[in-house]
Order: structure tokens, then sequence, then C-alpha cells
């Protein structure tokens, strides 16, 4: 993986306990971040946490539920009064499988609570220390924000509403000297998709995996520490020119399916 300077650099990663959060949790760290990992499952980031400092690089995890504005407020006051929040990745968030008449309201409101809200509560938080001195917000989007998926109506909404957040933080901070930008991933291999395959097609595990690879056209899923990579990136020095702009990484889903 390629190597940024991210010392003495404060990096807030939700749903850094697991899967693509993993990633960035470690891929920050291991070039030479503090990085603070918020997360609904304490025991999984404390598990990353463990890993992260046994290597001798810095970490910190704290039992967060993204979708309460109080809880979230708290903890990100805590560690603003402790160190400067120079970066914040957007990285919880839930699936759900379905078209409208397969999404309850109570579908709805778990995704929107989580994948909106949760989003919009850690910008909220975080904004006000990062007025002081400048900061970057890195969301994590889809190829389902701007692409239509099949059985994906609640969680499609959902990114949709996290690309254009994107869009309004960018443009109301960027005198602020905040850049705000997103990614959005097709499907990643992570343990997420092998627990739906494993749930949802017991015995077709190898031939669901094969097709779920193959809906990209590059023919694989991609793998959490290349979604790492280019947030690394766009959170250095080296993209300080970027800004308001969503990057597909998607094997070419987007621009070859269509």
């Amino acid at each position: 993986m390629s190597s940024y300077n991210y010392n003495n650099k404060t990096v807030v990663v939700t749903g850094g306990g697991s899967g693509i959060g993993e990633a960035l949790s470690k891929a920050f760290a291991n070039n030479g971040a503090d990085v603070q990992i918020l997360d609904y499952n304490l025991e999984m980031a404390q598990k990353i946490v463990e890993e992260i400092t046994s290597n001798g690089h810095k970490a910190q995890a704290y039992s967060c539920d993204v979708s309460n504005q109080k809880e979230v407020v708290k903890i990100i006051n805590s560690i603003a009064a402790n160190t400067t929040i120079d970066i914040l990745i957007n990285n919880a968030g839930i699936a759900h499988v379905g078209n409208i008449e397969q999404t309850s309201e109570e579908d709805m409101d778990r995704l929107y609570s989580v994948n909106i809200k949760g989003v919009y509560n850690c910008i909220y938080a975080t904004i006000p220390a990062m007025k002081e001195h400048g900061g970057i917000i890195l969301n994590m989007a889809s190829v389902a924000s701007t692409v239509g998926i099949a059985d994906r109506f609640a969680y499609s909404m959902t990114k949709g509403a996290v690309l254009t957040m994107t869009y309004s933080v960018a443009k109301d901070y960027i005198a602020h000297n905040i850049r705000c930008n997103s990614i959005s991933p097709a499907r990643v291999h992570t343990p997420f998709v092998d627990n739906f395959i494993k749930t949802n097609y017991s015995g077709k595990e190898d031939e669901m995996f094969d097709k779920l690879s193959k809906s990209q056209p590059i023919g694989r899923m991609g793998q959490p520490e290349e979604i790492a990579a280019l947030a690394l990136f766009l959170c250095s020095d080296e993209a300080a020119f970027i800004t308001g702009t969503d990057f597909p990484i998607d094997g070419g889903f987007i621009k070859l399916n269509n």
C-alpha cells in the first residue's frame, strides 16, 4: 500500500472495527495517524486497536451508536478536547435487500438512522472544531448512489443522500479550509458478503460468490485494502486540490455495465 505521512494527524473512523472500516483504521495507523475508532461493536473495535498498538501505532476505540446525536457529540467533543481532529471518515453503515414492496417502515427508519442520520451526526459534531483549523471529511457512498441496482431500494436511498451531503458540506465549508469528498465502491469482499451468501444461499456459496464477483466487469470484488488506499490519497496533502467530488472504485461497474 502507498506510503503517506500522517504523523501528528488524528483520524476518526466510524465503523472502524470490521470490513472496509478495519482496513481504513489499519492503513491510517500504519502511516502514522492516531486513529480513533467509533463502532457499535466495541469488542471488535478493541481487537483492531490491540492489533494496531501491538505494531507500535496509535489507536483508541469508543462504543458509539452513530444514530444517537448526543452520544456522538459527547465522544467527538471528548476527542477534540485532547487533540485536533484532522480527518473524519464516515464509514459506518448497514445494508438492506429488497424493492419498495419488501421494505417496511421499520426498515426505512433503521437505514435512515444509521446511513443518513449517522453521517449527519458525525459531521455536525465535528464541523465546529474543524472550522477553527480546517480538516478533511470523507464519506463512504456507493455505486448505488448514482446507478439503479435491483432490490436495493432503501440502501440506494441512503447512499444517494450521502453523496448529496458530500456536495453540500464541501460547498458550505470550503472557505473554512474543510475538504469533503466521497468514495463509491462497488461490491467489496468483506465478512458481510460472506455471511450474506452463507445465510441466503446455503449449499450454493461458491456459485453465488462467483456470480456476485462477475457483476463487476473487471471480474472480481474489490478488496477493503484497495478502498483504504484511495482514502489515504484523498485525505493526504497530495489531494489538497480535490473537494466536492465522488470517486467510484468499482471495477468498471458504473460505466461498463450500462
